[in-house]
């Protein structure tokens, strides 16, 4: 029995017509090209008689006040390749086709295409250069740019799109790109804060781009993530950047400020010498990792007593940002092992890293914006399944935050 691969009858004689002509994939290649270009004209035929009213050579068309008014020729772009097809034309000049617009040179399938590649990390010449080795046809830097611009409103509507009233977990990080400006390079971070919701699953809430970061930039994102809806916060996971907490705060009061704990040890480690490191990391261990915070007091004066003389600073830093340093130590493990790091949000960042590593510096905001969105796309994918353990996190969540859990 032959199989058909679902082809109805007509379609099947249509196979039969191709495989006539045809010796090699290459002759199969030429003849959809053709039938594609000869199905557009024809569709245009179509659209020119309902634009006009009736068939052409009818007589319905006498004192019509409109009649064709031949072709003019246009080269578009598709899957195979560029054709050149006839468009007809009216003599009031009236007609707006349909199937192909005016000015269009690219079907649908093509613009989607290089958005694709865009937002797989492919820069705008890996692109020019990928089209014209398939398609054996030239597409200029410039065009892919404004084609991957038509996702700017996108863009724009998912930054603005609503949140969730409530997060048990948000973390706050960025990330540095070069960006022109004044015919300068200058450094733009891109900061993303990547909650985690009631599911459990993980969602960038939004990406902020600045030149300068400071306690009112990070105020101004808290005061976007509230105005699109969301009404608190249990715990927020970051660095400790000057202001950050203050600003949280300010906009969610009853939100706890967890600092990484990972960015605290690189940060002590940072100055100490190859032989003594080991060490010191072990011991600072038995600080956050110990079983309660009483415990992790008493192995930092064991810490102090032993390295203080050596390594004076570190502890300095510790005592400084020691509350916001332990507070994982007021939850049971279950919250602890998802709060005391923000390797949730720097991981996301590795994977916008890949998606940009082919473009170095960025020439507007935009370009940014754009790059980025479509890395979150990508990435977001991937995320179908909520974090380890989340339903025995979510108990406990519900235990020490039962009051707020209807915000």
């Amino acid at each position: 029995m032959k199989r058909t691969h679902g082809l109805d009858e007509r379609e099947m004689e249509l196979v039969k017509l191709l495989m006539a002509d045809c010796q090699t994939t290459g002759d199969i290649q030429a003849k959809l090209k053709k039938l594609f270009a000869g199905t557009i004209e024809q569709m245009l035929e179509a659209e020119m008689d309902e634009h006009l009213g009736y068939e052409k050579n009818s007589v319905a068309g006498n004192n019509s006040g409109n009649s064709r008014n031949g072709y003019g020729k246009k080269t578009i772009i598709s899957d195979y390749g560029e054709c050149e097809i006839a468009v007809p034309r009216d003599r009031n000049g009236d007609f707006e086709p349909k199937v192909i617009e005016k000015r269009q040179t690219r079907t649908d399938e093509i613009e989607q295409k290089i958005i694709q590649m865009y937002a797989r990390g492919m820069s705008q010449r890996d692109i020019e250069d990928t089209l014209k080795q398939i398609y054996g046809t030239e597409i200029s830097q410039g065009l892919v740019s404004r084609i991957t611009d038509k996702i700017l409103p996108e863009v724009n509507e998912w930054h603005n799109r609503p949140l969730d009233a409530v997060y048990p977990v948000v973390f706050f990080d960025g990330i540095v790109f070069n960006s022109r400006k004044d015919n300068k390079i200058v450094t733009k971070c891109v900061y993303s804060v990547l909650g985690i919701n009631m599911e459990g699953h993980k969602e960038i809430l939004g990406t902020w781009i600045s030149e300068n970061e400071s306690a009112c930039f990070y105020a101004s994102i808290c005061s976007d993530l509230k105005s699109r809806g969301v009404k608190d916060i249990f715990i927020a996971c970051h660095d400790n950047l000057t202001g950050l907490c203050n600003a949280i705060n300010s906009v969610f009061p009853k939100t706890k400020n967890q600092l990484c704990i990972v960015h605290q040890i690189r940060n002590s480690c940072k100055f100490v010498p190859y032989k003594d490191r080991k060490e010191v990391c072990a011991d600072l261990k038995k600080i956050y990792g110990a079983v309660n915070l009483d415990d992790a007091e008493f192995a930092k004066e064991e810490f102090r007593e032993k390295w203080n003389k050596k390594y004076p600073n570190i502890l300095k830093s510790w005592d400084k940002n020691w509350a916001e340093l332990t507070v994982f130590f007021e939850y049971p493990q279950e919250i602890r092992k998802i709060i005391y790091t923000t390797n949730a949000v720097e991981g996301y960042h590795r994977m916008v890293r890949k998606f940009t590593k082919s473009k170095s510096i960025f020439p507007t905001d935009d370009a940014i914006r754009k790059v980025v969105y479509m890395s979150v796309s990508e990435i977001s994918k991937k995320w179908t399944m909520p974090v380890r353990d989340w339903g025995l996190a979510y108990a406990q969540f519900m235990i020490y935050f039962e009051d707020r859990f209807a915000a």
